[in-house]
């Protein structure tokens, strides 16, 4: 029994080993920052690959953990196998695909992604190795469940959280840089969409009250309106008379929202969907010569994903400007908003080959169209 149990305590501090190992290479992968610049030793290596194949066996140990911690016997000397592979191979992999998506030939958008979903990874999975009972015992009900008093999730909980994070790097794979930028420019359009709303729905709310302070208002109950509207914040309206004639540039502003939000579809299609495959990893030999990254490409999305960002926010401000009736600002962030969208077509005014095309021609339309009024 004494050399049993001597057995059994040396399992134990193995295992303790084995976690503490684990637990310190997960809060040093957590550290590192993506390298920008591609290492010339790694440029045939497809970072989405090895993450989709790393993000795919730490899915795959985690549910080996899951079942170990709460399953009788509990066996130390599993856990610790399990780990070991996990510090061998897929933990420092997918550290390796964040470093190796550089922004030179994945775009920024890749790059900062998948750091971010990598992050989450390791962030889920640490959570799930500190949970391993270290007392040669399996988590009891309370911890498999997260039902004890203490804070937090029970372990299975936890292990669909890592399962999520991982799924969504795989995903990166599957969706490739086209699929991220058209994410990204959908949701940016989406921002849009809602802001739209809003002025729509202040637009007609406005109306609406008109017609009514025109049946039932006198002067004084104007007035006393005015002033119960100041002392709890209620959004001002458009005068009657318009002095500063808001009500075109409101209409034409929704307008031209519209129009904005047709050429977030229309890029997403005509630009997005026909990007040539990144990375790069084969480039001619004359831009071989020339530089080690990607021959413009790359450096457009980003630019194009930058500016295309800026718009939502500056709709927001267009439209608190409205709510304040403030014709000055308006007409500042019409301006702001309406060239950011202009540049955005500028920027793709030409296809991936530099030839111009169809969008070429709906392009040129779309910006005589948002000029108008300006």
């Amino acid at each position: 029994m004494a050399g049993r149990r001597t057995k059994e305590e040396q399992d134990l501090d193995a295992l303790k080993a084995t976690v503490s190992t684990a637990s310190t290479l997960i809060a040093q992968l957590q550290s590192t920052a993506p390298a920008t610049q591609s290492k010339s030793h790694s440029e045939h290596v497809n970072a989405l690959e090895l993450a989709h194949d790393c993000a795919s066996l730490i899915r795959a140990h985690t549910t080996k953990l899951s079942l170990l911690v709460i399953n009788k016997p509990f066996t130390p000397t599993a856990v610790s196998t399990v780990l070991r592979e996990l510090v061998a191979g897929p933990l420092p992999g997918l550290g390796s695909s964040v470093e190796l998506c550089t922004a030179d030939k994945y775009t920024k958008a890749m790059s900062a992604e998948l750091q971010y979903r990598a992050k989450r990874v390791l962030a889920d999975l640490g959570t799930l190795v500190a949970a391993i009972p270290l007392d040669g015992q399996i988590l009891s009900d309370d911890e498999k469940n997260g039902t004890g008093t203490e804070t937090g999730k029970g372990s299975l909980a936890v292990t669909g959280t890592v399962w999520e994070s991982c799924d969504s790097v795989i995903e990166l794979k599957k969706i490739g840089v086209a699929g991220l930028v058209i994410q990204k420019a959908e949701g940016y359009r989406d921002l849009l969409k809602d802001a739209l709303e809003e002025l729509q729905e202040w637009a007609e709310e406005e109306s609406d009250e008109d017609v009514e302070e025109e049946k039932v208002l006198d002067a004084e109950e104007d007035a006393a309106q005015a002033e119960l509207d100041n002392i709890f914040g209620s959004q001002q309206h458009i005068p009657s008379d318009d002095p500063e004639s808001i009500r075109p540039r409101l209409e034409s502003s929704m307008k031209r929202l519209r129009l904005l939000i047709l050429m977030y579809q229309a890029v997403s299609k005509r630009r997005f969907k026909t990007l040539p495959p990144l990375p790069h990893l084969e480039l001619p030999p004359e831009l071989k010569n020339k530089s080690g990254g990607d021959p413009g490409v790359v450096g457009c999305l980003d630019e194009v994903l930058d500016v295309m960002k800026k718009i939502p926010d500056i709709t927001d401000e267009l439209a608190s400007a409205f709510y304040d009736l403030d014709v000055k600002e308006i007409d500042k962030r019409m301006d702001q908003c309406f060239f950011t969208g202009f540049a955005v077509a500028e920027l793709l005014i030409k296809n991936w080959e530099g030839q111009k095309d169809e969008f070429s021609t709906w392009a040129a339309k779309f910006q005589l169209a948002m000029k108008k009024g300006w």
